[in-house]
């Protein structure tokens, strides 16, 4: 058994040469939003919830990405409604978020 039911790594990489990153998309705010809310709602530590800061994750493209360990569920979001999605559904529900969900 994992030490933590569910591992969330944020790409919050920033690029020096202005090229496409997820940092650009406030990647390190959402990641403070989500970190915020699995804390306010008692989901943290052994058998929880950890969110965790990721360099990149080089899916840039594709991006702001995060993954979801154990399932490797890799996920793109717009704002912190698509992150509250993804806590309420996934991380509390179980249930993959498809629509934000990568290949």
């Amino acid at each position: 058994m994992s030490y933590y039911r569910y591992h969330v790594f944020f790409c919050t990489n920033q690029r020096e040469d202005g090229s496409q990153c997820c940092n650009q998309c406030g990647a390190t705010a959402m990641r403070d939003f989500l970190k915020r809310r699995t804390k306010e709602l008692g989901l943290t530590g052994r058998g929880g919830v950890r969110i965790n800061t990721a360099g990149c994750l080089d899916r840039c493209a594709e991006g702001p990405v995060i993954v979801v360990y154990p399932e490797d569920t890799w996920y793109t979001y717009v704002d912190s409604e698509d992150l509250e999605e993804i806590l309420q559904e996934h991380l509390i529900g179980g249930r993959v978020v498809n629509r934000l969900r990568l290949p």
